[in-house]
């Protein structure tokens, strides 16, 4: 009878310690409240990604180096700022950002490169509690506009999301935050047919567009048009020649914010001795020659939006351009008509 007994015992003792996690979860997140417990969790559980690019590959954790999440709520109005400068922590595929929130609908806006000590952009108009989010503005910074020489910018991304807390979730409530890259490099070649070198000294290089000011949904904001100066300049060789010489090029680089697809951005390059203009081109037209041939399915933003490398090789006969023939990231593209593309 004793042996029963405490067979009875131990399989009742057993029963108890399985089912005393589950007894515990239900004290402190089932409406019974005791102090010595931490609340639980209500919010959201983000995973940042940036795989709106060309090799169509997540590379936040290597090319985001800060992020600012800003919260609004349904109505647009200012909820937080949560902001993260550990460029460690952000290169962790497995890291996120835990926000606690109540119940209800909420505007998620991310931006990574704001927050970097090497910024090239900052926010307008907010955000504050008296600026509701339709009046956020991203500008880039004042030390850029009035600089004298070109600036290579620093890394921009965005991206928005609408998201729900749910009553009674009892879990951080998992999303993914995609973003987009707004920043741009743009890479010039200057190469004559017959193999004489090109001096970059020789030419005044410039890419005018009106892409300083974005709005909250990462839309150009009309603040003037802008001249965009080389960050760097300078010459490169570029193979043998007949005749055993060196081809050397020219080169000019860029750097720029978010480029439009109808927008009037245009290269222009000048002979430095007497003002000639070598040529003006519409930049858009002719970076968009490649999703003609590559991607002819993509539609045109979304190609200027995952490309932010871009190559030209642009060809001289004597110091003027051959306009036949241009080379973008490594595509021969033939032209007829210049400017009816």
């Amino acid at each position: 009878m004793k042996i029963f007994n405490r067979n009875i015992r131990n399989r009742l003792l057993g029963a108890i310690l399985a089912i005393a996690p589950g007894l515990a979860g239900l004290s402190s997140c089932s409406g019974v409240i005791y102090d010595d417990l931490d609340p639980c969790p209500e919010g959201l559980r983000l995973r940042f990604i940036y795989d709106y690019n060309m090799e169509f590959a997540n590379a936040f954790p290597s090319q985001v180096h800060c992020l600012t999440l800003l919260v609004y709520d349904e109505q647009g109005r200012y909820v937080e700022t949560r902001t993260v400068t550990d460029p460690q922590l952000l290169s962790d595929e497995n890291w996120r950002m835990d926000v606690d929130l109540p119940e209800g609908k909420y505007r998620l806006l991310a931006y990574g490169g704001m927050a970097c000590d090497q910024a090239s952009f900052h926010f307008m108009n907010g955000p504050s509690e008296a600026d509701p989010m339709q009046l956020l503005q991203v500008a880039m910074n004042d030390d850029i506009l009035n600089s004298p020489t070109g600036k290579q910018l620093h890394h921009l991304f965005y991206g928005a999301l609408d998201v729900e807390v749910k009553e009674a979730a009892m879990a951080y409530q998992e999303y993914t935050l995609p973003m987009m890259k707004d920043t741009n490099n743009i890479r010039i070649l200057l190469q004559n047919v017959n193999g004489t070198p090109v001096n970059d000294r020789d030419y005044t290089f410039e890419i005018t567009d009106d892409n300083t000011l974005l709005d909250w949904q990462n839309l150009p904001v009309a603040n003037g048009t802008f001249t965009y100066l080389p960050w760097t300049q300078g010459q490169v060789n570029g193979g043998e020649v007949p005749g055993g010489d060196r081809s050397v090029l020219a080169f000019a680089e860029f750097s720029t914010s978010r480029l439009m697809a109808r927008s009037d951005a245009r290269l222009t390059i000048k002979r430095r001795s007497d003002g000639h203009e070598v040529l003006s081109i519409p930049l858009i037209t002719y970076l968009q020659l490649l999703r003609s041939q590559e991607f002819a399915d993509m539609a045109p933003q979304e190609f200027l939006d995952r490309e932010s490398r871009w190559n030209l090789i642009l060809f001289l006969n004597e110091g003027n351009w051959i306009t036949t023939s241009i080379v973008i990231n490594g595509w021969v593209v033939r032209i007829n008509n210049i400017e009816g593309l």
